[in-house]
This record gives C-alpha cells, structure tokens and sequence, in this order.
C-alpha cells in the first residue's frame, strides 16, 4: 500500500430505494427519488438506500452516510462507520447504507450527507411532501 493517503473523490452518492448485486458484481440501483410523498406527518419511511462510490485515492477511510433535518440539523438517522482502504488511484470501493423505518417530523427539505473521515464531502436534498396520495 501506498504510504501517502490521497484523499479518494465520490464518484456518485445515489438515494433509492434498493440496492441488489448480481452474480457478475454489478450493483443494481432501483428506484432512484428526491422526493417522498406522505399523507400525514410525522411520516414513516419503510426502507432507503444510499449508494457511494469511491476512487482516485489512496489509503484507510472512514465512510459515514446520514440524513439530516434541514430546520435544525439535526441527524435523523446516521449509518455506522464503514472502513475501506483503496490500494492505488485505480482502485475503487463502493459503500452501500441501508435505512429503515426512518421518521420525519415535517414536510419540506432534508439533506442526505457523505462524510469520510468526519469530513462533509455532499450534502444533497430529499423532499419531503404532503400529498393526498401516497406514491412510492
């Protein structure tokens, strides 16, 4: 391994709503959304994903991934710390975050973020929307 770490760029961070690997390797990313629509709030989302892909670096890394309330940024939910090491700039490491029954207070903007080593690297929104229907 490489004795100077480069820090590694993100390649992609994708919020959907299941991540399958087939027998190939290859990640499928199925119902790629920005928005969840509730009837009600406090509201109940069942199951999401968040999908990084990391490259270009070097060296150990912590990854996190979390959604955080826009009103008070305040973390909702927070994945465990994932440890990957990327032996060369050619190497690339994906990390897959799985959250579950995630409460939301109130409708209106919420950031999903990627952090490696506790530093913020994208922070990008997720809408949540009042509707008289529930849509998937």
């Amino acid at each position: 391994m490489t004795e100077t770490m480069i820090k590694p760029d993100l390649q992609f961070s994708v919020l959907c709503d299941d991540v399958r690997r087939e027998d190939n390797g290859k990640f499928m990313l199925l119902g790629l959304f920005e928005i969840i629509h509730a009837r009600k709030f406090p509201a109940v989302h069942p199951r999401l994903f968040v999908a990084n892909r990391w490259c270009k670096g070097t060296g150990e890394f912590v990854q996190r991934t979390r959604v955080v309330s826009a009103h008070d940024n305040t973390p909702l939910v927070e994945s465990p710390e994932v440890t990957f090491a990327l032996n060369d700039l050619d190497a690339h490491h994906t990390v897959i975050s799985e959250f579950n029954n995630v409460t939301f207070a109130t409708q209106g903007r919420y950031w999903v973020e990627v952090l490696i080593n506790n530093e913020l690297i994208r922070s990008y929104p997720m809408m949540l929307v009042e509707s008289k229907k529930e849509k998937a």
